[in-house]
């Protein structure tokens, strides 16, 4: 029989962030998943060294170690989950979560075959992606070729937002130009695929304006913190 064990308090998420560099007056330039009112649990977070956005971005094997150092260094602080601060983390998914002892959900990619599966035959998923270019059909995580079919990618290579987000150090984005952007790669998918019934963010800048996505389209809109909240709520009593 299942004993209720004693109240503990809220587990801490722990946040691998990308090279974050530093604005022209020299703080570090944060990103949305620091923004404190996104979650009702608390965040520690650990910089990646080496992990450039077009580093990460392009992929890079070499930066698996570092991926690894800098989860250690969150689970040493307390963190009871792990995340990460960019989808194309889900490259090193796997190697992170072999070498630390939490849940660890570092890209809303992992979300794919869940939503697919979700939907009614003939519909179809988009993957808004940060760079189309770089992005391998591999990291949906599916294998059955009827699944694959399913999902439409596209992504906002070359718009002011990611010639920002690429530059080192970042420069900030307003956000009625991420939403220009963002939108505008929606539009075009949406055009060319009518039969679109939802949205995956691979970005962790997209989830700015995933509420708008929702009020624009009208379709379910999913994100990192759909999953980091999943992930919390899964193993916090």
């Amino acid at each position: 029989m299942c004993q209720e064990r004693a109240s503990v308090s809220k587990g801490i998420l722990g946040i691998l962030d990308l090279e974050p560099g530093s604005d022209p007056n020299g703080s570090a330039v944060a990103e949305f998943l620091h923004d404190p009112p996104i979650f009702a649990f608390p965040t520690i977070r650990e910089t990646v060294a080496g992990a450039w956005a077009d580093v990460v971005v392009r992929g890079d094997p070499s930066l698996e170690g570092p991926y690894i150092a800098a989860a250690q260094r969150l689970v040493s602080r307390g963190a009871t989950a792990i995340t990460a601060d960019c989808g194309f983390s889900i490259r090193h998914q796997a190697a992170i979560a072999a070498a630390v002892p939490v849940p660890i959900a570092v890209s809303a990619l992992l979300l794919t075959p869940m939503i697919v599966r979700q939907l009614s035959g003939g519909a179809k998923l988009a993957v808004l992606t940060f760079d189309y270019t770089h992005f391998e059909t591999e990291l949906l995580g599916l294998s059955d070729p009827a699944d694959i079919s399913r999902v439409v990618v596209g992504g906002i290579e070359n718009t002011p937002t990611w010639e920002n987000e690429m530059a080192r150090p970042p420069v900030r984005t307003d956000l009625s130009g991420l939403r220009e952007d963002v939108c505008s790669c929606v539009e075009r998918l949406r055009e060319k695929h009518p039969e679109i019934r939802a949205l995956l963010l691979e970005c962790t800048m997209f989830p700015r304006i995933a509420q708008s996505l929702r009020q624009s389209t009208g379709l379910p809109v999913y994100d990192i913190t759909t999953l980091s909240r999943m992930l919390m709520e899964s193993i916090t009593p």
